[in-house]
């Protein structure tokens, strides 16, 4: 069966546009996936007073994101088996739009704690689609798409991040700082609106048997890959939450602590237009992952020894390392020969991975706490990143998710 593209398609003549019209369309979801959750972040303390959030709310708040994306994003394959792509992804955006708009609109904690999750499902959605919508629309081009909507979404969260107080203090509340990012959300629906209402799109996940047996929880490719997602993200988390209090302890200023942090961000944007194109052209990517691996550990092991003089090098390298993402949302589409085979992949490692990447944060501040210094935190992720180089090299060689066998077999 040929999937009809996530947007319709022009004629002949005009193909050209409606493949920019399609790139821009993903580009634009993109941006979305991540602004909303570093803005949070920004902002988390004139939150927790406007809204008297306790301590344990405000944790509540921080860890929501990797659980929504583990609870939410296990459920897209079933929506993509009942509704096409279009209408699936417009559905998330409006839940995006509502989310962030309610959320700004209430004095409850509570409901804060709600709205903001049901924004989060509409990213979770996003995240498992954005895949599979490479996989229909750019099969030929898997790496540079991933990447484009890669950098995409780096943008966003940096720009999130980087300007939501700005805003907030211009509007003379916390509420603006996040509510105009409803706006951004709203921009994309028009996009996918017309193929999302057009009565001939189809269901892009057929519900033939074949498709049925696509199931990455029964594979050994499934849950290398879910652990290669999940490593990798753990170690993301974890350096964007307690970097900064590393270099702090190590001597540097608050205000260079987070130009460090800056740095790390920053670098990883070519990496993340780069490491896509690259992982789609290599024949295998044992090497690759290997040195990706590899550079996570020396950074780790870095910022043991000389945390203050090497500072800058520990977190360039550490940053290409981390490149391991893209390399990841690549491997997604690579894996799989149907679009119905990437949903499920991708749906299967990032709601595992990400359920995995929530314990990051809290082991390296449990460590932290425990021992007073930053040896036994560091160790760990040097640990992280070798399960995540043993895992990748279970993801390396070229092979399918619909063609691996299950684990175990029925009698």
């Amino acid at each position: 069966m040929v999937l009809e593209p996530a947007v319709a398609v022009a004629p002949a003549g005009r193909r050209g546009r409606g493949t920019l019209l399609v790139l821009a369309a993903m580009l634009l979801v993109a941006l979305n996936l991540r602004v909303s959750i570093t803005s949070v972040g920004s902002l988390l303390t004139e939150v927790r007073e406007g809204l008297h959030l306790s301590g344990l709310m405000a944790g509540v708040v921080t860890t929501m994101p990797t659980i929504a994306f583990a609870v939410f994003g296990a459920f897209t394959p079933v929506l993509v088996r009942r509704f096409a792509a279009p209408r699936v992804l417009v559905g998330a955006m409006v839940a995006l739009v509502a989310g962030q708009a309610l959320r700004v609109a209430t004095d409850s904690a509570a409901v804060f704690v709600v709205t903001g999750a049901l924004a989060l499902s509409g990213i979770a959605i996003g995240n498992v689609l954005m895949p599979m919508l490479v996989k229909q629309n750019f099969p030929e081009r898997t790496g540079l798409i991933t990447g484009a909507y890669s950098v995409s979404m780096s943008i966003g969260a940096t720009v999130g991040a980087a300007t939501a107080v700005p805003i907030a203090h211009a509007f003379g509340s916390w509420r603006a700082g996040l509510g105009v990012w409803a706006i951004l959300a709203l921009a994309a629906i028009p996009l996918w609106l017309p193929a999302a209402l057009r009565r001939s799109t189809v269901v892009a996940v057929t519900r033939s048997k074949a498709a049925a047996r696509v199931r990455p929880e029964v594979t050994r490719l499934g849950w290398a890959m879910a652990i290669f997602f999940g490593a990798q993200s753990l170690s993301g988390y974890a350096a964007m939450g307690w970097l900064p209090t590393l270099f702090r302890d190590a001597g540097y200023s608050p205000e260079n602590a987070g130009v460090l942090l800056a740095v790390l961000s920053v670098v990883g944007v070519p990496m993340g237009l780069i490491m896509p194109s690259l992982s789609a052209r290599l024949k295998n990517l044992h090497g690759l992952i290997l040195a990706l691996s590899g550079m996570m550990m020396l950074s780790y092991l870095g910022m043991i020894f000389a945390p203050h003089a090497g500072a800058y090098l520990w977190v360039v390298v550490l940053s290409i390392g981390q490149s391991s993402f893209p390399l990841a949302l690549t491997v997604l589409g690579l894996r799989a020969r149907t679009a119905e085979g990437t949903v499920a992949l991708s749906a299967f490692a990032q709601s595992i991975g990400y359920l995995f990447a929530a314990l990051g944060p809290l082991l390296v501040g449990y460590f932290y706490g425990l021992t007073g210094g930053w040896t036994v935190p560091m160790l760990f992720l040097v640990g992280m990143a070798l399960l995540q180089a043993v895992a990748g090299l279970a993801i390396a060689a070229p092979r399918f998710i619909e063609d691996e066998p299950a684990l175990t077999r029925n009698p």
